[in-house]
């Protein structure tokens, strides 16, 4: 029989190199906006400046879809990290990528919003109304296909003091332009603990649903997850210039000597032990073993 320090590490070598390999796989081009980068005309104040571990207003008040003024910090609940996305409901475009990004990501999770973790929605135009939200909530609860999700995926309106205030604390920057209409803003989601702290920024309109199980799981404080998924986290740690998770080659390394050392060990300790027997069965063997 195997013993429990072999199994994990087994397990732990096997996790980490299946992980290293999908990182390849699941790899995003978009990537974080450059802010050194010279932007176009109108675009002069769009984008995202990460505020880690800044604390999230939760006493902000806004509608849910269904008309109910609510606190942002009712969706914040122990053990419950928040994924949390400014978009406007009738955005021609990129909104939409974003939210169809978040609802394929939360098809592949197994944790279910509203029992591992919240997704809240919140809208920058402060013209839209509830019966928007819950055209929108309807329309991507449709997509993700998950009845038991609905009570945890909240869409929000709400007025320009409290949608820029969120806006501010999570460093999240965009501009209107009353010429199409439209407002110009960057693509992301932004991961908060149960207590209202930013943990994470996610860019672009895909989201790897290996690095949002792994992002919830820490902002949670491992209060929920697997073995598995704490010997990966050991293998892996999130990189806030990438907005992705990344191998620790070390830990791997670390792991993968661990893992010899256990199975020379157990291959050393099974050898002694079978050599008495073996000598013995060889002597009773032994006819002159019987004579004087």
């Amino acid at each position: 029989m195997m013993s429990v320090t072999k199994i994990r590490g087994t397990i732990a070598t096997v996790i980490c190199m299946v992980a290293l390999l999908g990182s390849v796989a699941t790899a995003q081009i978009v990537g974080p906006p450059d802010t050194k980068r010279v932007k176009p005309p109108g675009l002069e104040h769009v984008g995202i400046d990460q505020r880690l571990n800044e604390q999230v207003p939760l006493d902000l008040e806004f509608q849910d879809e269904q008309g109910k003024t609510v606190k942002l910090g009712d969706y914040f609940k122990e053990g419950r990290p928040v994924v949390l996305n400014l978009v406007y409901y009738q955005c021609p475009m990129l909104c939409g990528e974003v939210l169809q990004g978040i609802s394929a990501s939360a098809k592949v999770l197994k944790f279910t919003p509203g029992k591992e973790y919240e997704i809240v929605t919140v809208s920058i135009d402060p013209r839209e109304n509830s019966q928007m939200a819950a055209a929108k909530k309807a329309n991507f609860m449709k997509r993700l296909g998950r009845p038991e999700a609905e009570a945890g995926w909240h869409f929000l309106v709400g007025k320009q003091p409290q949608i820029d205030n969120l806006a501010n604390a999570i460093g999240w920057h965009y501009q209107y332009d009353p010429k199409s209409d439209q407002f110009a803003h960057a693509a992301g989601v932004v991961l908060v603990t149960p207590t209202g702290r930013i943990a994470q920024y996610y860019y672009g309109v895909e989201y790897s649903a290996r690095d949002m199980r792994l992002g919830i799981i820490e902002a949670s404080q491992n209060k929920i997850g697997s073995l598995a998924d704490e010997i990966t986290l050991y293998c892996y740690h999130y990189d806030p210039r990438t907005g992705k998770y990344g191998p620790v080659i070390t830990n791997i390394v670390r792991l993968g000597g661990v893992l010899t050392i256990v199975v020379l060990g157990g291959f050393l300790a099974l050898m002694f032990r079978r050599e008495p027997g073996r000598a013995q069965a060889a002597s009773a063997n032994d006819p002159r073993q019987g004579r004087a």
